[in-house]
């Protein structure tokens, strides 16, 4: 069975375009990914999907296969599906450029349920929420899910609602998760997925898993202790900057 990570590498982000190529620490946030992802054994192949010649020569500047893709893609499912119907593999593994903090062993805990669940179509992760802050951020996406860890619901908004008040103090309830943007797909699935209309919840939260729910397939979502920073604004990067120096988290590669 092969296994392939596609990281989807979008040049013009709105809130800070060109922020893969601006530097954490010493190396840019896509290096830091894609290092990350080289520690999980369990995949066989890595690869940048991006949209620009910058992001294409960075990061064949720090050894990693890249392959040019379409500037027109709405999603970054979109991207990956447009790699991963070139490439033969079997399960394919959708990795955030913007999440640096993002380790091997995290992606793992993504993937294992598809090598012992052959019935699985798609998986995601979720972590604990730790404070009101997190919970009342709308950047911060919150998942729901059945007693057999499949998603019900994925909401910017704080979900579930505890009508007697929020508990407190954080963590704030063993009950309230956030998504964490970690994507495994049988590869037949995720092209299916990708020509798959946008949907209305979609569409009203900008949240793409949501038309996979719409559409009646089941996504599974595994618990992890993930509490890492995704780099969607300068103001984030200071923020990554902070948690960097407090882990101290050493260069995986020179």
């Amino acid at each position: 069975m092969k296994i392939t990570a596609i990281i989807p590498a979008r040049y013009g982000a709105t809130r800070f375009p060109g922020k893969l190529l601006a530097k954490l620490s010493s190396k840019p946030i896509i290096q830091w990914v894609y290092e990350g992802a080289r520690q999980c054994s369990l995949l066989n192949q890595i690869i940048i999907a991006t949209d620009h010649k910058a992001i294409y020569e960075t990061a064949r500047g720090f050894g990693a296969e890249v392959q040019m893709t379409s500037p027109n893609h709405q999603t970054g499912t979109d991207r990956i599906a447009e790699v991963a119907e070139g490439i033969a593999a079997d399960i394919v593994v959708n990795l955030q450029a913007d999440e640096p903090f993002m380790e091997g062993s995290i992606i793992s805990l993504a993937v294992e349920p598809f090598l012992q669940e052959p019935s699985l179509l798609m998986g995601t992760l979720k972590t604990h929420i730790r404070s009101s802050n997190e919970l009342l951020d709308p950047n911060i996406v919150k998942v729901v899910t059945d007693c057999y860890d499949f998603a019900l619901y994925f909401s910017r908004s704080p979900i579930p609602y505890f009508r007697d008040g929020w508990p407190e103090p954080p963590p704030i309830s063993n009950h309230v998760f956030k998504h964490i943007g970690v994507y495994v797909y049988r590869k037949d699935f995720l092209l299916k997925f990708a020509k798959l209309p946008q949907s209305p919840l979609e569409k009203a939260e900008k949240l793409e898993q949501l038309r996979v729910l719409e559409n009646g397939y089941k996504i599974k979502v595994i618990n992890c202790p993930y509490q890492g920073i995704g780099i969607d604004t300068p103001e984030d990067l200071k923020k990554a900057e902070t948690l960097w120096q407090q882990l101290r988290k050493p260069t995986v590669y020179p």
